[in-house]
C-alpha cells in the first residue's frame, strides 16, 4: 500500500508491504451535517448551556476575541466572519472589538502572518494583535499557578475564545479555557501549570482528575470567558463539527465529538510505527511536531521503532527546548532533570526522552542531519530505505502501524478480554 504523509506544505509517499501493515490510523467515519458555513452557523444559533452571543453582548461594551496563533490549525479566517456577524447584529462596532492571537510560549507573528490568519478584509477592519504586551496578575490558583493574563484580555467587558479541539498529550484535549491558560498567560504561569505533566493522570484523552486541565479551568475563578466557539477538524483541516456556548459545557461536548472521530482502536502494538503530525502547521518546528510522536508511543511496542516524519522547517522551535535537547547526554538525564526541576520548554524534551526510552526514534525532516544527531535522534534522508531496513531488522513478518495524521489520532489498544 502506498500511503501519503504530510510533510510541511507537501507530502512524503511510503510504500508499505500489505502483509506487514497492521493498520492505518485515520479518523472514524462520521455523518456530515452540512458545509463549513452551516456547521458554524448552526452552532452559534444553538449554543450549549448559554444564550446566543448576540444576546450576551451589549452595545457600548468592549469585546476581546482570543484565537489561536500560527502554530495551530484553527481556521480563524473561516470562523471569525460568523462570530463578527453575531456581534454586529448586537450593535457592536469594529472599533469596540480586538482580535488577540494567543501566543502562549510561542514567537510573535509578522503582520503578514496576522493577515493570513484572519483574512485580509478582517485584518483591515479590526484591530489584530499578539498577546505579547503587559500582563496583569489576578491571583494564584489552588495549585499555586499565578494567574497572569495579557492586559488587553483583562480590560474588556466580554471575552470570546476561539480554538480547535484535538488531543493534547498532557492537558487531555486542546480548546476551551486553554485559550486563556496558557494562551494569553506569562511564561511563569505556563511553567507552573505545565509542571503537573508528570502526573499519571495528565495524559491525552483524559479530563476528569487531570491536574493540568483542572488547573487550567481554575483560572476561570479569576477571569471569565463569556462564550467559546471551538471546531473539530478532519484530516484535511476541514471543519466537521463546531460547538459554541459555555466554556465548560460546550468544550466537553466538543471533546465527545473528537473521541467519536479520532479515538482509534488498534489490535496490538506494532514493531514499527510511521507517524507524521499531518503537515503544516503541525510540523512547523520540532516543538510542535512532538505531539504526534507522543501519540505514536501508544502504538509502538517496547523495543520497537518510530519513523517520525516532520518537516520542522523553522528548526527546533523554542530556546529552552533546544538547550535541553542539545545539552543532556541521554534521555535518562532529561527525565531525571524534569522530575527534579520543571522547566517550560524542557518539558517537551523530557516527553521526547520518555518515548526514546521505549523505542528507537528515527527522524525524517528538513533539519541538518548533524543537528538531529546532536539531539540524540537518528536521522534519515530516505524514509523508504529506512522503512525497508526496519522490516529487515524486525523480520519479514514485522508489524507496521501507519499514522499519517498522528497529531490527531489517538491509538487505543483493543480490549482482548
Amino acid at each position: 500500500m502506498n500511503i501519503s504523509f504530510g510533510f510541511g506544505q507537501s507530502t512524503v509517499q511510503l510504500n508499505i508491504p500489505d502483509k506487514n501493515l497492521l493498520k492505518v490510523l485515520e479518523a472514524n467515519p462520521i455523518q456530515m451535517i452540512g458545509d463549513e458555513s452551516e456547521i458554524v452557523q448552526k452552532a452559534l444559533q444553538n449554543p450549549i448551556q448559554s444564550r446566543r452571543l448576540n444576546e450576551i453582548v451589549r452595545k457600548g461594551e468592549k469585546i476581546a476575541i482570543i484565537t489561536s496563533d500560527i502554530t495551530r490549525p484553527m481556521p480563524s479566517a473561516r470562523v471569525l466572519p460568523f462570530v463578527l456577524d453575531e456581534l454586529s447584529s448586537a450593535g457592536i462596532p469594529p472599533s469596540d472589538i480586538v482580535i488577540i492571537f494567543a501566543l502562549g510560549n510561542h514567537r510573535s507573528h509578522t503582520e503578514e502572518e496576522k493577515k493570513m490568519l484572519v483574512g485580509e478584509e478582517i485584518f483591515k477592519k479590526y484591530e489584530c494583535i499578539d498577546s505579547d504586551g503587559p500582563m496583569i496578575r489576578l491571583g494564584i490558583t489552588a495549585n499555586g499557578t499565578p494567574v497572569d493574563i495579557f492586559e488587553r484580555v483583562v480590560k474588556v467587558d466580554k471575552r470570546i475564545c476561539l480554538g480547535n479541539i484535538e488531543y493534547h498529550y498532557f492537558a487531555g484535549y486542546s480548546g476551551g479555557a486553554k485559550a486563556i491558560m496558557p494562551g494569553v498567560s506569562t511564561r511563569e504561569a505556563i511553567q507552573a501549570n505545565h509542571r503537573h505533566m508528570t502526573d499519571p493522570n495528565a495524559i491525552a484523552g483524559k479530563i476528569e482528575n487531570n491536574p493540568v486541565r483542572t488547573d487550567i479551568e481554575s483560572v476561570l475563578n479569576f477571569i471569565s470567558v463569556d462564550f467559546i466557539v471551538n471546531v473539530i477538524l478532519d484530516e484535511h483541516k476541514k471543519i466537521v463539527r463546531c460547538v459554541a456556548g459555555d466554556v465548560i459545557a460546550a468544550h466537553r461536548q466538543g471533546c465527545r465529538y473528537l473521541d467519536q472521530m479520532y479515538s482509534v482502536e488498534i489490535p496490538e502494538k506494532a514493531d514499527i510505527v510511521l507517524v507524521s503530525p499531518g503537515g503544516y502547521p503541525k510540523d512547523i518546528n520540532l516543538y510542535q511536531a512532538q505531539k504526534a510522536l507522543d501519540n505514536a508511543k501508544n502504538a509502538v511496542r517496547n523495543g520497537g521503532s518510530i519513523l517520525w516524519i516532520a518537516s520542522a522547517k523553522e528548526g527546533l522551535g523554542e530556546k529552552t527546548f533546544e538547550e535541553w535537547m542539545l545539552h543532556h547526554n541521554n534521555p535518562s538525564e532529561m527525565i531525571d532533570h524534569i522530575q527534579k526541576e520543571f522547566v517550560l520548554g524542557g518539558h517537551k524534551a523530557a516527553a521526547i526522552a520518555m518515548v526514546m526510552q521505549k523505542a528507537t526514534v528515527i527522524l525524517y525532516s528538513e533539519l541538518n542531519p548533524d543537528l538531529v544527531r546532536k539531539i540524540k535522534l537518528e536521522s534519515t534522508q530516505n524514509p523508504q530505505e529506512t522503512l525497508e531496513r526496519l522490516i529487515n531488522q524486525y523480520g519479514q513478518n514485522a508489524s507496521i502501524i501507519a499514522m499519517p495524521y498522528g497529531g490527531a489520532t489517538l491509538p487505543i489498544l483493543a480490549d482482548k478480554r
